[in-house]
């Protein structure tokens, strides 16, 4: 139990305790107050509940459930493994982990299959081992942990913002500058839930920075190294920013001259100091065959 001082009024519940208890992510931390394992004053409370001096906050974490997901045999392209950890490229067209419409052949699924009991449990029964995500049609480098300790000291490299991860995309349009950054908060997208957007309500801060790597007639190869990691992030910021990524269905342009499945976006460096060992680590992946292709028809039109 934790009594709130004087100088602890005022504060949020949710931002309290991620400030106050080490072992437990932000993520994991709302979804304890929603399933009411977390109260105050002997009641459950919202995560935006105010605490004054005096509440008394108790905390309840269950016990990890077993995973009620199908250990499924797929390849899996390992960058890095050991006992404490992993880094896998993941292909473009694979979720990474089971929700409504995707509950077998994701990266999870694959996972189980290689790692067996070997995954943190802190994300819960549908995301162990996953500390972040790429979406379905991005490909590149994802870290999963394989035990709660791992999975603690990556996540809170994470919220530092002290991750380095950097994409290469291609883009639409010719992008004079040679490099720059985008600040803009994203949240999601009021008329449509599906998408995210550039909004000051109900969102959160969002840097990208870019480097121009080569220019087209009408395209831009850039490589982009995130500071912050939002949902759709980099989609969101250059679609914004009048250059959309090739062949995102949701935030690119309508027609496209390119037959793609997805957008030509990859995570291509991860960089991080491992959380046991704390030695600095850093690996990349060059881009996959589709995207060099694209690249190639484009650098023969400049001849």
């Amino acid at each position: 139990m934790m009594k709130i001082s004087v100088l602890e009024g005022g504060q949020r519940l949710d931002v309290f305790l991620a400030n106050e208890t080490q072992n437990l992510t932000r993520s994991r931390i709302q979804k304890l107050i929603s399933d009411g394992h977390i109260t105050v004053n002997q009641k459950p409370q919202k995560a935006n509940f105010r605490l004054k001096a005096g509440d008394e906050v108790e905390v309840f974490v269950p016990e990890p459930k077993s995973a009620e997901i199908m250990a499924q045999e797929i390849p899996l392209d390992i960058v890095y493994e050991d006992k404490h950890m992993l880094v896998v490229n993941k292909p473009q067209g694979m979720v990474v982990h089971p929700a409504a419409g995707n509950f077998d052949k994701t990266l999870v699924n694959a996972l189980m299959a290689h790692c067996g009991d070997n995954l943190s449990g802190i994300n819960g029964e549908l995301r162990p081992g996953i500390l972040h995500r790429i979406d379905k049609d991005t490909s590149g480098l994802l870290l999963v942990a394989k035990d709660d300790r791992a999975h603690l000291g990556l996540a809170a490299q994470i919220k530092e913002h002290s991750l380095t991860r950097e994409y290469l995309c291609l883009v639409h349009g010719k992008i004079k500058a040679d490099s720059g950054c985008i600040d803009a908060p994203i949240g999601r997208d009021e008329k449509d839930r599906k998408k995210m957007t550039i909004t000051q309500k109900n969102s959160r801060n969002a840097v990208t920075h870019f480097f121009v790597i080569e220019r087209f007639d009408k395209y831009t190869f850039v490589r982009c190294r995130l500071e912050t990691g939002r949902t759709h992030q980099i989609r969101v910021h250059m679609s914004k920013n009048s250059h959309p990524i090739v062949g995102d269905a949701v935030y690119g342009k309508k027609k496209e001259e390119f037959k793609l499945n997805g957008q030509l976006l990859h995570a291509h460096m991860v960089g991080f100091v491992h959380p046991i060992t704390n030695e600095y680590m850093e690996f990349s992946r060059e881009i996959p065959e589709y995207f060099k292709e694209v690249l190639e028809t484009l650098r023969r039109r400049q001849l």
